[in-house]
């Protein structure tokens, strides 16, 4: 078996934090060798955990809307891998459901992103994805992180997550759909033509 396929079947049998999980493990990703496209979220929401499917849910019609694309594109991992901070439904807190758990990223985020070395973008959806991929090259908040978003290109697009919850965000900052979702349409269309 190749190293692309132990890697996968290792993840998709991750029992790390099992302990913390309260409806147990089931890491959610898709990943190929030939993923063009890299999309870093946060965790599998209850739905997504349930039918294991990833983006499967309200803010993944949000997210293919700003990607321009259908649910076929969208999981052919040949195009788009997707890859999240956690890979399980990390449980409820007060104001909605807890980070992603720690452990995950460190543990796979690095092997699988060395088995995909036809990623030309990735995008960075959320404050826990831009935290761990910009570092200290991040602005003081995520408005500001996404506003400038052009300072991070080719390499990455920092994007505000796609939930409903954020829907004032989004009103709020009208720059969001008129500069950053035209830029990541034009830049996802031209990888998907290529």
């Amino acid at each position: 078996m190749d190293s692309f396929e132990s890697l996968v079947i290792d993840a998709q049998a991750c029992k790390m934090c099992k302990e913390f999980l309260p409806l147990g493990p089931k890491p959610v990703f898709s990943i190929h060798p030939k993923s063009k496209i890299l999309i870093i979220g946060q965790a599998p929401g209850t739905k997504v955990h349930a039918t294991g499917i990833p983006w499967n849910d309200a803010s993944g019609n949000e997210l293919r809307r700003w990607l321009g694309v259908d649910r076929e594109q969208f999981y052919d991992p040949k195009i788009f891998g997707i890859m999240p901070m956690g890979f399980c439904y990390p449980g409820r807190g007060k104001g909605g459901d807890l980070p992603p758990r720690p452990e995950c990223a460190p543990l796979w985020h690095q092997q699988m992103n060395e088995r995909m070395p036809e990623v030309k973008l990735t995008l960075l959806i959320g404050q826990y994805a831009l935290k761990y991929y910009l570092g200290n090259r991040k602005k003081k908040t995520l408005t500001e992180t996404v506003r400038n978003f052009d300072l991070y290109l080719p390499e990455f697009i920092p994007l505000v997550h796609p939930s409903p919850r954020n829907l004032m965000w989004r009103r709020r900052n009208p720059w969001f759909e008129e500069e950053v979702v035209p830029t990541l349409r034009e830049r996802v269309h031209e990888l998907i033509g290529s």
